[in-house]
């Protein structure tokens, strides 16, 4: 009537209707698929997170072993170090009140009230990062406020004690005690001893697969505590705990696994002898160096052994570091002034530096051409201050000519066997290793001189159980075509036999050598742990004496076929032995060396009975090169001396090395001798301490 048109309510309300159901329906179904995903398709990883949450895997740190000399005294322990730790869920509500609490301990241990942002780029890291009070309680509060989180760490025993009587006053401050190494002996030890450090980075999945906490735990970086840091180290013990939402431990879900402590380590090392030697070789490179107004020597090593069972009684690496200065952290300054000195104090130079070993070296050659019959005892050969050799690289090469030196200008004139020994004629022994016209038609050759050398501990690895050990090179042809890519030379052959060109060696397997010498053939296993001990102090491991082989008996030397230019070709399942009076004709040659040879005036004066050998070993490294030294036909020089005593029933080798000494008699000489005598004297304090 009024024109309007008639509009359908009910059916647009059913359409809103159905439309509502629809998306409610779409809804219900979204969360259904949802919940089943949740609690059917990924229920084992919900269960696993939740589980996860629920528990707390807690790191109790072992305690490490302790390291002795073999008269017991401490070269390794733990001390207790006090850190200054907060609790934030101990802390009082009252944010006036925290403030208080915070200014009170800020003046105790000198430590910021408010000091940088805990950020990704400045994170808090236990007792080394730089941040405030208030920036660490916030941290523990966030992360974890039922656990203690460090303030200040390593703080003195007075200031400790000051924290502790206030903290009463202080809720959430404590004083928790933890260990960190100490090395008594310090530098005198290090160079052996080696120190610890915080787990790299780089390591971090390594070490916590056996235990360990990074950013907690230390472990060995150098030397014994390095080598043998899963024996020192030990175990660290578990606990499985269950926490609430805040993270408070509620209750032990596992018994727990205790920390098995290390084990000890008792050394052969004496450390009176060890401090004796260590300011004898000081102070003769002081000697010289203000003798000769330059700083001409930089670096030395002096080890003493017992010829007879391996023991290292005395093993100095000069220069060395203060290894108590990396006990709590490793300075960054210090490490890096450690690592740019061209002397390399942090290697233990005893068993780390190859170097040319010169005429200690002789022993070898004197050793295999009496064997093989190069020379006879009473054959007396020709010593002029020169030969000229035709130096050859193949069969028919014409070559050409060479001079080679003796180290005495005058020549010797002539010597025997005994007489090449004790004067270290380089001519003698230059004629013994490659032979010389029809004096000696036929020398031993660098395939049989290798062979002898190994058989006294060249060319291979002492295994003494240090980290930074070499193993030295006895070359061959073979090794010098595929290092340099040219052919061996007859001339090689010469200044292999003196010890010099390519001959590489270590202080120690020089003096393996000569103490294979003084032990008439056999060689020891060089060793510098005497004992091992468990937690309680009882021996789990004793010292045992562990012949490496006899010489005289083990057929250890191989026989090659006549063949040096081309290569050292064994003749397979062809060895021998040395014969017994051959090692005694060069331990008479030693001896003589001390009486009427390069050692008369040095040893002189020591009244027991000592059989020796020297060295000066010329060089060009790249120091020398740097300073102008390498000089064709007057290279620098080290010096070496050897010796052992008493001479008919020997309780101690030496050895001393001197970089760029010059002589080794007057050098090395006088540290050798006055090593002996050391050992000798200490021997004779013993023996009246001990006497009824």
């Amino acid at each position: 009537m009024n024109g309007s048109i008639p509009t359908d309510k009910s059916s647009l309300e059913r359409w809103r209707i159905i439309g509502a159901a629809v998306a409610i329906g779409v809804v219900f179904f979204v969360y259904l698929i949802r919940l089943f995903a949740l609690q059917v398709l990924q229920w084992s990883t919900w269960t696993a997170q939740a589980e996860e949450n629920r528990t707390l895997i807690v790191n109790t740190a072992a305690t490490r072993g302790i390291i002795y000399d073999r008269r017991g005294v401490i070269l390794a322990r733990n001390v207790a170090q006090y850190n200054v730790v907060i609790t934030a869920s101990e802390l009082p509500d009252d944010e006036g009140e925290k403030q208080e609490i915070y200014r009170r301990l800020s003046k105790l241990i000198d430590v910021p009230v408010d000091l940088g942002e805990i950020t990704a780029e400045t994170p808090y890291v236990p007792c080394t990062s730089e941040h405030g009070i208030m920036q660490i309680a916030t941290y523990g509060e966030q992360s974890t406020p039922y656990q203690p989180v460090r303030i200040k760490c390593d703080v003195v025993k007075e200031t400790a004690m000051r924290v502790q009587e206030k903290s009463v006053d202080m809720p959430g401050i404590s004083i928790e005690t933890s260990f960190i190494r100490d090395y008594p002996t310090g530098s005198l030890t290090a160079a052996f001893i080696g120190f610890l450090g915080p787990i790299p980075a780089n390591q971090e999945e390594y070490y916590e697969e056996q235990g360990l906490v990074a950013n907690r735990d230390k472990v060995g970086y150098a030397g014994l505590e390095l080598q043998y840091q899963e024996l020192l180290g030990g175990t660290n013990g578990i606990r499985k705990v269950e926490v609430d939402v805040a993270g408070e431990t509620q209750r032990d879900l596992e018994p727990p696994v205790a920390a098995v402590a290390g084990s000890s380590l008792k050394l052969t090392i004496d450390t009176r002898l060890q401090e004796a030697a260590t300011a004898i070789l000081d102070r003769e490179i002081k000697f010289w160096n203000a003798y000769l107004g330059t700083i001409r020597s930089t670096s030395g090593v002096t080890i003493a052994m017992n010829p007879k069972t391996g023991e290292i009684l005395a093993m100095v690496s000069y220069p060395t570091y203060e290894n108590n200065r990396m006990a709590r952290l490793i300075p960054a300054y210090y490490y890096e002034q450690l690592i740019k000195d061209p002397a390399n104090p942090l290697l233990n130079h005893a068993v780390g530096d190859t170097l040319p070993a010169g005429s200690v070296f002789k022993l070898s050659t004197a050793v295999g051409a009496l064997n093989e019959g190069v020379v006879t005892p009473d054959q007396v050969i020709s010593t002029p201050p020169k030969i000229v050799i035709t130096e050859k690289y193949y069969a028919n090469d014409p070559g050409k000519e060479r001079e080679f030196p003796d180290w005495n200008e005058a020549g010797f004139g002539h010597l025997d066997f005994l007489g090449g020994i004790a004067n270290s004629s380089n001519v003698y022994f230059y004629k013994l290793g490659g032979g010389y016209k029809d004096e000696v038609p036929e020398g031993l050759g660098v395939c049989r001189l290798g062979t002898y050398a190994r058989a006294l501990g060249y060319g291979d690895y002492p295994d003494i159980g240090l980290p930074d050990e070499e193993e030295g090179l006895i070359p061959d042809p073979k090794w010098k075509r595929i290092t340099h890519g040219e052919g061996w030379s007859t001339g090689d052959t010469y200044i292999s036999s003196v010890g010099q060109g390519y001959v590489l060696a270590t202080p120690l397997q020089v003096l393996m050598s000569a103490a294979t010498v003084a032990n008439d053939g056999k060689l020891m296993q060089p060793k510098l742990i005497y004992e091992i001990l468990d937690a309680e102090g009882n021996v789990t491991q004793p010292f045992t004496t562990t012949m490496k082989w006899d010489i005289t008996k083990d057929n250890v030397i191989q026989e090659y076929y006549d063949t040096t230019i081309r290569g050292c070709e064994e003749i397979e399942g062809q060895t021998k032995n040395v014969e017994e009076w051959v090692i005694k004709k060069v331990q008479e040659g030693m001896r003589q060396a001390v009486l009427v040879g390069t050692l008369k005036k040095e040893f002189s004066v020591l009244d027991i009975a000592a059989a020796g050998k020297t060295g000066t070993a010329e060089y060009c490294d790249q120091y020398a090169n740097a300073k102008g030294l390498c000089i064709p036909g007057n290279w620098p020089s080290h010096a070496w001396t050897i010796a052992y005593a008493p001479y008919e029933d020997p309780e101690i080798a030496v050895v001393a090395f001197v970089y760029n000494g010059g002589e080794g008699a007057s050098v090395a000489g006088p540290i050798v001798r006055q090593v002996i005598q050391a050992y000798f004297e200490l021997k004779q304090i013993d023996t009246s301490i001990e006497a009824p």
